[in-house]
């Protein structure tokens, strides 16, 4: 198979001779704003409106009146060049964008209404005038405020009328392995459909026709790995002959590149190097993508190799932008942005660059978008309470979120044919257990985790204390804190709606517990005595993130917030005085050496890693071995009494123990777990004695979903 590369081009731009910025290609007329509306490639014909005559007809109203919208508002009119003059055009998208963002005055009534529904007035006396006009002005804005709220909650009783795109659908399961499937995607055509497995050992690419029962492995073993749940991880060719795939060589980012493979079986090879997702438009003219440098930079081609030039967005420090996805019209890219994991929304840009314009606002875990058609836009999200990721819908224009699935399962995939009739998704049902690891079998290489019993059936964010272990879990979408000591569990603490961003610290003497919670909106900072007695709110102030941890001498806790955008550190006091910042640079997931001297945290995710930094307890920074972990679980911790950091190293997906001694920079691996044995946190005992970690296993089935078709777009 011929490697494919990826070159320097130029997409047509309005106006002539003026080219769009394409790996580095600068418009030769400056850099294009957003509120240009020209056609971009494939843009149709039937979506521009001609004349002042057709603009007004489209708005119902007359040509004054969008003449004077122009004139004071700014409504997006563009003019032929070189031409008589009062030659104007307009699209209809960029119309209905700006009249989705409109602040609309008071509802203007036309003066010919007026003059022709307005009964005589004339008045017998000189005071009547001042009387008759008080109360016509009176009359006349009750009216206007009528028309307004009835317009208003005309749109939205037309919104809460908004027709599901699968509610006729029909469902086919596709998979029925004893193993977990994930990251399904399905052709251009809807004929064929391919997922990860590790039905036969490691995560392999599978792929099968719909409707056949037959599934091959096309990659046995000989594939990178290939899980990784933050991306779109597969996806097909223009002409479906290749299925593309995230590929990474080793544990860095810079190994990471989207390999390929022969739909009809052959061998694994790079498909673009130095890229980690990448889409092409509907008619596989141009492949939009992005690197893993930070920022997600994400660039426009036509298909031909160059060394990459500006991009055309680039996220903010600290974030990412993923998913990258053309519109069917090939007007816009649509992506995800934000800070991962549970943070990100959906937004759109021009082909050639320009301001992106927000379609969500939901702040949640966002995946997985997919246009039915230029208005109706399906993606994965998890509801404010950390529940799902759930099936949701939205039409693009008025960027009204609807929930389209029901029940308990969880999606973690979704992705749609060309013509948007045909969807696959990824049916996950979660379970997370915890289990026991001696740390002598650990010296001995021996790992045969135990799995412990709870009374809670699944729990997660272990913690050990003196004799008892910490745990929370979840019901009815709410967290509570569970202790289980000598055989018996019991319920420390319970919310209402509430979600535990971390795991419980415990305090130095093992008597009380930090810990923070997300409750309708804001996050708090709790103190808890041990028998889940004086529970004390310490923080409300502060937009935290993730676990926090006590100091060593216990009078303070330490905590990651959200401060102008980017994660700090900031020191708590236990006795009610206010926080105060502690850590100026990027930080997150603190844990204090046992003798104070410094904290150890991490930094911003970069690609598909993040770094390990250290700062004393007087906030400057410490010099420490490097050590650059791969994303996905993050907890750090400490032995009792030593500088030996243990922490999680591996595949996004698999993981295992190590070790570090701080002083001397040397490194142990301490457990080899199995393939299937996915770890997303642990804790050591106070003793130093025993490990427990918690394990994660999905239970999920490829689901295909075929839509009725329809006329049209949405309403």
């Amino acid at each position: 198979m011929a490697h494919f590369t990826v070159e320097c081009g130029a997409l047509p731009c309005p106006g002539g001779d003026v080219t769009i910025p394409v790996l580095g290609a600068y418009c030769e007329r400056g850099i294009m704003e957003e509120s240009s509306s020209s056609p971009t490639p494939s843009a149709r014909s039937d979506d521009r409106l001609d004349s002042w005559k057709e603009i007004a007809a489209y708005f119902n109203r007359d040509v004054s009146t969008v003449q004077r919208w122009e004139k004071l508002e700014g409504m997006p009119i563009q003019r032929h060049l070189h031409r008589r003059m009062g030659s104007v055009y307009a699209y209809r998208a960029d119309l209905e964008a700006w009249a989705h963002n409109r602040n609309p005055g008071p509802v203007e009534v036309e003066a010919n209404q007026i003059q022709a529904n307005s009964p005589s007035l004339i008045p017998s006396r000189p005071g009547q005038i001042s009387s008759l006009y008080g109360w016509g002005l009176a009359l006349v804005l009750i009216a206007a405020l009528a028309v307004t709220i009835a317009t208003f909650l005309g749109m939205r009783l037309r919104d809460s009328f908004w027709p599901n795109p699968i509610s006729q659908a029909r469902f086919q399961t596709v998979t029925d392995f004893d193993d977990g499937e994930q990251a399904a995607t399905i052709s251009r055509d809807g004929q064929f459909v391919a997922f990860l497995s590790n039905r036969d050992g490691p995560t392999d690419l599978w792929i099968t026709q719909v409707g056949s029962g037959e599934f091959h492995n096309l990659t046995r073993g000989s594939a990178p790995e290939v899980a990784n749940p933050f991306v779109r991880n597969l996806g097909f060719s223009p002409d479906g002959s290749l299925v593309t795939f995230w590929g990474r060589k080793d544990q860095s980012s810079g190994g990471i590149s989207i390999w390929a493979v022969p739909t009809l079986g052959g061998q694994p090879r790079p498909y673009l190097e130095g890229v980690a997702e990448s889409d092409w438009s509907q008619d596989g003219s141009y492949l939009a993508y992005h690197t893993p440098s930070p920022g997600d930079p994400l660039f426009v081609s036509d298909g031909r190799r160059q060394s990459p030039g500006p991009p055309i967005f680039t996220a903010p420090a600290g974030l990412h932008s993923h998913f990258p996805l053309w519109s069917p019209d090939s007007r816009f890219i649509y992506f995800v942005e934000g800070s991962l994991p549970d943070n990100m929304d959906i937004w759109r840009i021009r082909p050639y660059g320009g301001a992106p314009q927000r379609i969500t606002s939901q702040n949640a875990r966002l995946t997985h978008p997919v246009l039915l058609d230029p208005r109706t836009l399906m993606y994965l999200a998890s509801d404010p309470d950390g529940s799902g990721p759930w099936l949701y819908g939205v039409d693009v224009d008025r960027r009204v979120p609807h929930r389209l699935s029901s029940g308990v399962d969880r999606y973690t995939s979704l992705a749609a044919s060309a013509d948007g009739h045909r969807l696959v998704v990824t049916l996950a049902s979660p379970k997370r257990t915890l289990w026991r690891l001696p740390m002598a079998d650990l010296a001995k290489k021996i790992s045969k985790p135990v799995e412990i019993s709870l009374t809670t059936g699944s729990g997660f964010f272990p913690r050990l204390g003196p004799n008892y272990l910490l745990y929370v879990s979840r019901a009815r979408e709410s967290d509570s804190i569970w202790k289980l000591a000598n055989g018996i569990s019991s319920e420390l603490w319970s919310g209402q709606q509430d979600r535990l961003l971390g795991g419980p610290a415990i305090s130095p003497d093992g008597q009380k517990l930090a810990f923070s919670v997300e409750q309708h909106g804001q996050t708090l900072l709790y103190t808890l005595a041990l028998d889940g007695s004086n529970a004390k709110v310490i923080s409300e102030s502060l937009a935290l993130e993730g676990a926090p941890t006590w100091t060593p001498d216990g009078q303070s806790i330490t905590v990651a917030a959200n401060d102008h955008g980017t994660p700090h550190l900031f020191r708590v006091p236990v006795d009610d005085r206010a926080p105060e910042l502690f850590l100026r640079e990027y930080s997150l997931d603190p844990v204090w050496v046992p003798d104070g001297g410094f904290v150890v945290y991490s930094g911003p995710d970069i690609g598909t890693t993040f770094s390990i930094k250290a700062a004393p307890a007087e906030a400057a920074q410490k010099s420490l071995a490097s050590l650059s972990l791969t994303r996905g679980a993050r907890h750090l911790a400490f032995l009792p009494g030593k500088k030996a950091l243990v922490f999680l190293r591996g595949e996004i997906r698999h993981k295992n123990l190590w070790l570090i001694d701080l002083d001397s920079g040397a490194e142990q691996q301490l457990t080899n777990l199995n393939p299937d044995f996915e770890i997303t946190d642990f804790d050591i005992s106070p003793d130093g004695h025993e490990l427990v970690v918690e394990r994660l296993q999905e239970r999920s089935d490829i689901v295909l979903l075929d839509l009725p078709r329809r006329k049209g777009i949405w309403p």
